[in-house]
Order: structure tokens, then C-alpha cells, then sequence
């Protein structure tokens, strides 16, 4: 049979276009469909704009240690400027990746695709073919079924509220709470961070989670753990959210209470592709799913919900598809950071996972304030871990809570894979004076 496409791709996020454009770039003819901007979740409602948010409102904690330094700032919080800035810069990446594809000779599909049967999706009433086809829709923000959800915002709203809020109510303890949290407490606003177990952060570093928390209540959010909002109510002041521990009152109310696949829409039954009980597709070690020609990567399949991973995902799919390609994405040792304030950053195994799958664990740890908040007002300290092996002397993870912790986990990631020592990691010699330092001299 002659098909329109060699490959045809739904979803124009990360891991999408970058198979796209390598499948392209082996003379392969490719279509990809995308019913919004090109770039996903991360490009245009993820990742992106969420550290544009950040950076904007590091810039209090910035001006207040500014006075130490001899500076005297005169400052004043634009809301609306901010929201037009991001939406430019959005904008602009958007036009990058619509030039990537254009100039790799992808063509692209504007519409939401569906499955029609197994080599032909549907776009907006057109029927296209392909040999093979990718999967690559990411994932979406869900909000529990309880009354008043009606009412609730996700991390997708929040990027575009008209007016920045006196008072905000974060439903959440996972890292897009906590980024969010951190957001608008440094901007002025009033934060309740609602968590329903006894401690935000499950899955990260349990000292390194406690240390978060305290951190983020000594900046002034008000952490409510062992709290479960199970009605939103309005009012003509706001909103109320009625929990086990009394009503919360607030301007608004955002759930960060996970995201599911985005499948719902994709027809998949249509054709037999099989998926988990949370609408993840499911797939084999090649990314196939139970029809070996129709393949996913990305948050629509993968446990790992990380842009980089679903770009490395795309790229060795497609080589082995088109290129005669070996290569398989490894999943060990992938540092990652969340950007709350302060900031962590961690790679490999927890103190609880190490000691679950090895029997002699030590950890080394560290807390300080760092040299830039020395002389100013401002006391956010700075937590350092290490878990190591001490029948092997290997490295298994490392953690760290505190100023640029994202920028530290890169380089020290890349060490771990490679199979890191305690004895390698303190014969370096350290930066001085650096915070990052102080990894090579516990």
C-alpha cells in the first residue's frame, strides 16, 4: 500500500518535533499535526513560561539583598507587563519551531488528529495515511471530581491570569505546587499550600522534602499539610474551600493535583492500542504499542515526565526506525530540578531508596547560608546531601535545596552516570567561594 507519510506525528511538543524533524532529515516524508502553538506543554503552558515566572519573581529576594551591596532599589511589580512578555517570547519560540520544521521539510498538519483505523488519522474531517505513526501528545492537568471544581484553575490558567491575586489557595504538594507557591509568594501574594498527606514533596529526598517545607514557611507561605480540600464554594468576596481542617479562604484556587496522559480524544480504541488505567499508552522498550507500526514517546507513555527525556525518547526512536539505529533512552541517573524557592535539584537515589536496595548506605550532609545572603535580610539557607555506598564507595545520589541547585545538579549529574566516587567527588578540587564547593569537600 502507498501511504501519504512515512511517519506521521500527533502532538507538536518536544519529543514530537524532534522525531519529526530527525525522521525528515533521512529523507523520510513527514507530517505532523498539532491542534495549538508548536512546542507543547514545556514551549508554551509548561516548563517555559513557569521560569520566566520564577526569574521575574527572584528579582524581591534580589532587591532586598540588593541594599547590602550599597544598592538602593526603587522597585514596583508590573503584573500585565510580565503576562505581555511572556506572551512574546512564546510567541517567538513558537515561530523558531515552526521554522525547524518548515526547514527540515515537515510538514505541518493545524488540527486535532484521531485515529481513524491503523495507518490513517483523522484532522479536522481530512483522512491521512501513514506507515508508521508517533504518538506524542503529552499530558494535561486534572482536577478531582468534588464539588465546585468549576471553579478551580491548573497550572494552564495560571500562567495567564488577568490580574495577579491578593490571596491564592495551592491544592498540591508535587513540584508544580511548590514552583507555583514559591511564584507568588514572592510577588506579594498571600500563598496556602494544601497538601492532603503529612509531607509535601512525596518521591523526593525526605530530608531534602523537610527542609523544603520549613524553607517555604519561614518565607512566609502557609503550608497546610494533612489537609484535604473536598468542596470549592464562591462567594461574593472570593472563594471558600471546605477541608477536614476548616474553610479556606481566598482569591483563588489553583489544584496542582497531577496530569493523565492525553488520550482521551485520540480514538484509541478505535484501532486496539492498549493503555493503563490512567489513559497512558503502553509501550515496549522500542516505544511500539501493541501495533509495532503505531509508537509513543513522551508524558503520554513514559514515567519520567521530563521535556529532555522525551526529546532523547523521539530522537533514538526515529534513528532506529529510519537509520538502523541501536540506541535505547536510559532512564538512571537523570537529574532533575524543581524550581521552588528555594530551588532543588537532585539526581539519583533518595536515603529510603538507597537503603531499600543496598545495605550499607551513608549520607553526607550540609546546611548553610549562602555567601550572596551573608550580609543582607534575607535567610534562606542552603542543603546539601550525598548517599553513597560504602561497600562500593559509588555515589548514588546527590541533592541539593537552595540558590541556582538546577544549575549545580547539571555538572554533578553527568559525573554520577559515569559511575561517581566519594573519593573521585572529594580529590577534586572546589570552585572558591561557590556553594557547589562544598559537594567536593563533604
Amino acid at each position: 500500500m502507498v501511504y501519504d507519510y512515512d511517519l506521521l506525528v500527533i502532538g507538536a511538543g518536544s519529543g514530537g518535533v524532534r522525531a519529526a524533524r530527525i525522521a525528515a532529515g533521512y529523507g523520510k516524508k513527514v507530517a505532523i499535526c498539532e491542534s495549538d502553538k508548536v512546542g507543547g506543554t514545556c514551549v508554551i503552558r509548561g516548563c517555559v513560561p513557569k521560569k520566566l515566572f520564577v526569574y521575574a519573581s527572584q528579582y524581591n529576594k534580589l532587591f532586598k539583598t540588593a541594599k547590602t551591596f550599597g544598592w538602593d532599589v526603587q522597585s514596583q511589580f508590573n503584573w500585565t507587563t510580565l503576562l505581555q512578555n511572556k506572551n512574546d517570547e512564546i510567541d517567538r519560540l513558537n515561530g523558531i519551531y515552526l521554522k525547524l520544521l518548515s526547514n527540515a521539510g515537515v510538514e505541518l498538519i493545524k488540527g486535532h488528529g484521531s485515529f481513524v483505523n491503523e495507518h490513517t488519522v483523522d484532522v479536522g474531517g481530512e483522512h491521512y495515511t501513514a506507515e508508521n505513526i508517533l504518538i506524542a501528545t503529552g499530558g494535561v492537568p486534572t482536577i478531582p471530581n468534588i464539588p465546585g471544581r468549576q471553579y478551580v484553575i491548573t497550572s494552564n490558567e495560571a500562567l495567564d491570569l488577568p490580574e495577579l491575586p491578593e490571596t491564592i489557595t495551592i491544592n498540591g504538594g508535587g513540584y508544580i505546587a511548590v514552583e507555583f507557591a514559591g511564584i507568588f509568594n514572592s510577588l506579594g501574594v498571600k500563598v496556602n499550600l494544601v497538601y492532603r498527606g503529612q509531607q509535601i514533596l512525596r518521591g523526593f529526598d525526605d530530608q531534602v522534602a523537610q527542609f523544603a517545607q520549613e524553607s517555604f514557611v519561614e518565607a512566609g507561605i502557609n503550608v497546610m499539610t494533612n489537609t484535604e480540600i473536598t468542596a470549592v464554594e464562591k462567594d461574593v468576596d472570593g472563594y471558600v474551600c471546605q477541608s477536614n481542617n476548616g474553610d479556606i479562604r481566598s482569591d483563588a484556587v489553583f489544584f496542582a493535583t497531577g496530569r493523565k496522559a492525553n488520550t482521551a480524544s485520540l480514538n484509541l480504541e478505535q484501532v486496539g492500542i492498549k493503555i493503563k488505567p490512567n489513559g497512558q499508552v503502553i509501550v515496549n522498550k522500542g516505544q511500539q504499542t501493541n501495533l509495532p507500526h503505531i509508537l509513543a514517546v513522551g508524558d503520554v507513555c513514559n514515567s519520567d515526565n521530563l521535556t529532555p527525556v522525551a526529546i532523547r525518547e523521539g530522537h533514538y526512536l526515529v534513528n532506529r526506525l529510519f537509520n538502523k539505529g541501536n540506541q535505547y533512552p536510559e532512564y538512571d541517573f537523570i537529574p532533575t530540578t524543581v524550581f521552588s524557592q528555594p530551588e532543588i535539584g537532585t539526581c539519583g537515589l533518595t536515603e529510603a531508596e538507597a537503603k531499600a536496595q543496598y545495605t550499607n548506605i551513608e549520607c553526607f550532609t550540609s546546611t548553610f547560608r549562602a555567601m550572596k545572603y551573608a550580609m543582607s535580610e534575607v535567610t534562606e539557607k542552603t542543603l546539601m546531601k550525598i548517599v553513597v555506598n560504602t561497600d562500593t564507595d559509588q555515589v548514588l545520589g546527590i541533592h541539593v535545596c537552595g540558590a541556582d541547585g538546577g544549575e549545580m545538579i547539571q555538572g554533578f549529574g553527568v559525573a554520577l552516570k559515569q559511575g561517581l566516587t566519594k573519593t573521585q567527588l572529594n580529590s577534586t578540587i572546589g570552585i572558591h567561594p561557590t556553594s557547589a564547593e562544598e559537594f567536593v569537600t563533604l
